[in-house]
């Protein structure tokens, strides 16, 4: 295998979250701040291979870094979800909702938490304010709707 030089290795990182398929976790409210940030990369590429414990390890990174990125925090949330870390899984999500109310990913991604937990009043909450934020017809939106239709208790 060639070795990749140092410096190249975000640049690398970056082009193969863009070259990856689109996931449902890829809202963010600032991708274009993120952009240039390796670790972010690491996280995006770590939740697209559903390995979420590398991305727990690069968002806390991108955290503890930029104590203010709703997005990381968010994906925070995601990747505890996930693995079944609820009270962590909230934490993120409302400390990405503290940071950017108007998160979208964040706003959908608690609601299906609280389905997960089965409270579907909470996730309707949840839609409400989606739709506010950016209306009936955005995917998260859609998303988040359509997991409260399918939901059972």
């Amino acid at each position: 295998m060639p070795k990749i030089p140092h410096l190249m290795l975000p640049l690398l990182i970056a082009a193969l979250c863009a070259a990856a398929p689109a996931n449902a976790a890829d809202t963010e409210s600032a991708p274009a701040a993120n952009a240039d940030n390796a670790d972010f990369a690491a996280g995006k590429m770590a939740i697209g291979a559903k390995n979420w414990n590398a991305a727990l390890i690069a968002f806390e990174r991108v955290v503890k870094r930029e104590p203010k990125n709703a997005d990381a925090f968010n994906y925070l949330g995601y990747a505890n979800r996930w693995l079944g870390r609820m009270d962590e899984s909230f934490a993120h999500y409302n400390k990405a909702l503290a940071l950017d109310p108007n998160h979208r990913g964040a706003n959908e991604y608690i609601g299906v938490a609280w389905l997960r937990v089965k409270q579907p009043a909470k996730a309707q909450e949840h839609l409400a304010r989606l739709e506010k934020i950016c209306g009936k017809g955005c995917d998260e939106y859609k998303d988040l709707a359509k997991a409260i239709a399918d939901y059972k208790p």
